[in-house]
């Protein structure tokens, strides 16, 4: 009897940790604010520290620590080539030079960067393209919350949208 209690036991165990596996959750979220009394747009990335050095390595065939002890200038570096191949905006049609501004950790597993786009007068239509991590990880989603002219938009970029384009 008491066997069998045992190897029900065991059983129900089993079973219950392989109905639930754990998925970890692949995000970045990106906001872009348009300052009009500054005419600049400012940029706030928040990924995941393990993926961007994971993306970064297999990008660039070379093993990274950015947002880590071990972090050097080429890293950084890296990380910065890294944002401009693939987070871009173009403001009414023609492409605008993000410059990246400053970085820093958050809860120890988030890297937060700072970038900015000067001298941008009203305009009539932004395009952004965002594809962080998503050549790493087919799973990667991006949610870029854009605020301009006291309008907030959101928009989800996955493996199969890349980009998009807002009027106002």
């Amino acid at each position: 009897m008491k066997k069998k209690l045992v190897y029900g036991l065991i059983g129900l165990l089993f079973v219950s940790l392989s109905a639930f596996t754990f998925h970890k959750f692949y995000m970045g979220i990106f906001q872009v604010n348009y300052a009009a009394e500054k005419k600049m747009i400012q940029i706030t990335s928040r990924i995941f520290i393990d993926d961007l050095n994971n993306g970064l390595e297999k990008k660039y065939h070379k093993k990274t620590f950015v947002g880590t002890e071990k972090e050097t200038q080429a890293d950084i570096d890296l990380l910065k080539k890294y944002l401009a191949e693939n987070f871009s905006i173009k403001i009414n049609g023609q492409s605008k030079s993000i410059t990246f501004l400053s970085k820093e950790v958050e809860a120890g597993d988030v890297l937060i960067c700072y970038s900015r786009i000067k001298d941008i007068d009203k305009f009539k239509t932004i395009e952004i393209s965002n594809s962080v991590l998503v050549d790493w990880n087919a799973e990667q989603q991006n949610i870029t919350h854009i605020s301009a002219f006291g309008i907030k938009k959101s928009i989800l970029f996955t493996e199969s949208s890349r980009k998009e384009v807002l009027k106002y």
